[in-house]
């Protein structure tokens, strides 16, 4: 699965991803984006149901030695899961086995909405933050340097802080950001609210947008112990 904005976090940090790899979630429904191409290998691509794009059918809720059985192997060296945990009723049980199916040392991209419309495949249960990411998977450290929010529109990423999922209505973000010309865009709207124009759409600070969180987990090689990131 994944959308324009995950698969270029991962074009562009492809160098962290080591195969054998699996993509969770891999049926292609015509709009999803092709990770397969852009990872050479050995690569498996499991779902729920059979499909283009699809290896393996399976429930990765099962045990792991059911789900190691119907992937064909027990450890992969990069797990690829975007927009996938949402639509998991039992998403620690999930996590939980993706953490133990990665190699040491190996790493998992996690995609999920911080926000986001309804949308069921076949239904939709979650929305979570980085912090809660970090929960699912208590044995992987996630490095702040590869955690980033996404709205829906393509190339709008940003580090994840106290913003995430915002659209200021506000300067100071903007300036803080270097955008000169949306803080003097914002700073007129503002000033039509205060002169009385524009009603409460200009005096109500920000609206919560479609947001992505994307992170990179790593398990610690052997012999190393997980600590807090």
């Amino acid at each position: 699965m994944g959308d324009r904005n995950q698969l270029t976090f991962l074009e562009e940090h492809a160098r962290l991803f080591d195969g054998p790899y699996l993509e969770v979630g891999s049926k292609n429904y015509g709009s999803t984006q092709d990770l397969r191409t852009r990872f050479a290998g050995d690569y498996v691509g499991v779902d729920m149901e059979t499909g283009p794009g699809v290896d393996a059918v399976c429930d990765l809720t099962q045990p792991l030695e059911e789900v190691q059985a119907a992937l064909g192997r027990e450890s992969f060296g990069s797990i690829f899961c975007l927009s996938v945990l949402e639509h998991c009723s039992q998403p620690f049980r999930m996590a939980d086995n993706l953490s133990r199916l990665l190699r040491p040392g190996g790493r998992i991209c996690v995609s999920v909405p911080f926000s986001w419309e309804f949308h069921g495949f076949p239904s939709d249960y979650w929305r979570f933050t980085h912090e809660g990411v970090r929960l699912l998977f208590p044995e992987l450290e996630f490095p702040e340097e590869y955690r980033v929010s996404a709205a829906a529109r393509d190339g709008d990423v940003r580090p994840i802080d106290e913003q995430v999922g915002k659209r200021i209505l506000g300067t100071k973000h903007h300036l803080r950001a270097g955008n000169w010309a949306r803080a003097i865009s914002v700073a007129g709207l503002r000033a039509c609210s205060a002169l009385g124009l524009g009603g409460w759409a200009l005096r109500y600070p920000y609206i919560l947008a479609p947001t992505m969180i994307t992170m990179v987990g790593q398990r610690p090689a052997a012999g190393e112990a997980t600590s807090a990131a």
